[in-house]
């Protein structure tokens, strides 16, 4: 589904990525770990272009994205993405930061969008915060409705970009929550985190960067109980 071949991405003279190989199929749910500056969040805005990368190539559902001809708006509806500080238009309520993408983008009349946007508020558990607006919300609410937003675009992979760091501890619970239900739905998921748990509980594989480069990809009980690199293990010593 998503093939990285040589990834490279530099700010000036910092290389930040240096030549990242990765392949990623459908239903995967991929997390990434490392200490902060070890180009995490670089990879992952590289897999849908909000970050240029400086080399490499990038292959989505068969098409390369990174070529130029490649209409990224359309690739992007299909690649959701949650971040860190949720992202929301404040001056819209819930329920129009849900519908305005299928309406704008998607050609969905308001009704439409709107019985969609239930359904995922529903999924979410926030059908009462339909009229409400972000500023009126707890963090993890914010979260879980950038969460439906994203959804409302029917993507095939959803990117989340450290998606608990930004909240309370007791709202990281009720966001991990959505994302575990969507992994066991089927989604196909790339998650940035520091959440040490849930990437052994949720993912397929996790993988490790640091400075730039993944020093290991392996299953969570392989890297999380028998680390192969002494970086990873010193990591790990530090964090578990």
């Amino acid at each position: 589904m998503i093939e990285v071949k040589g990834l490279r991405k530099s700010f000036g003279k910092l290389e930040v990525l240096k030549g990242i190989d990765l392949s990623i199929g459908k239903g995967q749910v991929v997390v990434v770990i490392g200490p902060s500056g070890s180009g995490k969040s670089t990879l992952l805005r590289c897999l849908n272009r909000l970050e240029e990368p400086t080399g490499g190539e990038i292959i989505f559902e068969g098409i390369s994205i990174t070529d130029k001809k490649t209409d990224i708006d359309k690739i992007r509806q299909k690649m959701g993405m949650v971040f860190q500080q949720f992202n929301l238009f404040p001056h819209l309520s819930v329920l129009e930061n849900i519908t305005i993408g299928p309406r704008k983008l998607k050609g969905l009349s308001q009704a439409e969008a709107e019985k969609e946007a239930y359904v995922l508020l529903d999924r979410v558990g926030l059908r009462d915060k339909a009229n409400t607006y972000p500023g009126q919300l707890s963090g993890g609410q914010k979260q879980r409705i950038a969460i439906a937003r994203s959804l409302a675009m029917g993507p095939d992979v959803m990117l989340f970009d450290e998606p608990t760091s930004a909240l309370d501890p007791e709202m990281v619970g009720e966001v991990l929550d959505v994302m575990r239900e969507l992994a066991f739905d089927g989604m196909t998921m790339v998650v940035v985190t520091h959440e040490m748990g849930f990437a052994k509980e949720i993912a397929d594989r996790v993988l490790f960067m640091d400075e730039g480069v993944v020093l290991e990809d392996d299953s969570p009980d392989k890297l999380f109980m028998n680390p192969k690199h002494p970086r990873t293990k010193d990591f790990l010593s530090k964090v578990l």
